[in-house]
């Protein structure tokens, strides 16, 4: 999925990820004044989404395109769109909904996915929805996540992951968020380093019942790192050929503002009787 800016403002794509996107840009000769409004609203007014049931835009989720992903999910169905501060240039993806959505301020929005026992891969994802106003610690979404899978908390494990990196990375139990050296009582937001956790984030989990292996990872996992190291092989293959040219054209130069152009040789002989 990738932003399309070419022809008018607005473009209209659906996707087998049920989501769909639409650019604006700066330089289109259409008016912006509809982006005064919020892009759910916009978006139903689109020809590819009259061809589909959409009752209301609640019935949609309106997200930012970051590097072909969704980004920032645009929660707040009354506020317009020069409120959120976009730039002169962004691509917002549409996701349509089963049911009507209005998320709070205060809840966020995750994909968790259970992991298949004996594989290396998860079943589809699901969203779930998660209450932070209280608290966004590991426990707390250990108890959310338990509680949508109908488990003991001590009977999962969960991870986040990274897809620009094909990394999980573990969401240790409570007990392991404690600072042994400082002997910290508060437990540290999920939000902040090193999980960053924010709306659409992928959750994998693992039920230790019936799987306990703790390994997240996936064969796409593996076969995307495969590509980016043989990726960042050939860019360090690409610099050095680089350097070395660079280095040949300076020798060169260096041998020719040292060599000192050929003078005319003369002899004196004296006379001698």
């Amino acid at each position: 999925m990738h932003p399309n800016r070419h022809g008018s403002v607005l473009r209209w794509q659906y996707r087998n990820s049920r989501r769909s996107h639409f650019g604006r840009s700066e330089d289109a000769v259409c008016s912006d004044m509809a982006f005064a409004y919020m892009p759910c609203s916009v978006a139903m007014t689109l020809p590819c989404c009259q061809e589909h049931v959409v009752p209301l835009p609640t019935f949609l989720r309106a997200w930012t395109v970051e590097s072909k992903r969704p980004g920032k999910l645009l929660r707040h169905n009354k506020q317009q769109l020069n409120e959120y501060k976009l730039g002169a240039r962004v691509a917002i993806c549409i996701e349509p909904l089963q049911k009507e959505e209005n998320l709070g301020p205060h809840e966020l929005l995750l994909r968790v996915q259970m992991g298949i026992p004996g594989e290396r891969d998860y079943y589809d994802s699901v969203d779930l929805v998660w209450d932070i106003s209280k608290e966004c610690t590991t426990w707390s979404l250990r108890q959310r996540v338990a509680s949508h899978y109908c488990l003991p908390v001590d009977k999962i494990e969960i991870a986040k992951y990274f897809p620009e990196k094909f990394e999980w990375l573990p969401i240790s139990s409570w007990t392991q968020q404690i600072s042994k050296r400082k002997r910290k009582k508060k437990q540290e937001s999920l939000q902040s380093a090193p999980y960053h956790l924010k709306d659409g984030d992928t959750i994998g989990v693992k039920n230790l019942l019936l799987d306990d292996s703790k390994d997240f990872s996936t064969v796409r996992d593996d076969l995307g790192k495969e590509k980016q190291r043989q990726l960042a092989l050939e860019k360090k293959k690409s610099r050095q050929a680089e350097r070395l040219q660079d280095h040949v054209l300076s020798e060169e130069k260096l041998n020719t503002k040292q060599r000192k152009p050929e003078v005319a040789l003369s002899i004196n002989v004296g006379v001698f009787r």
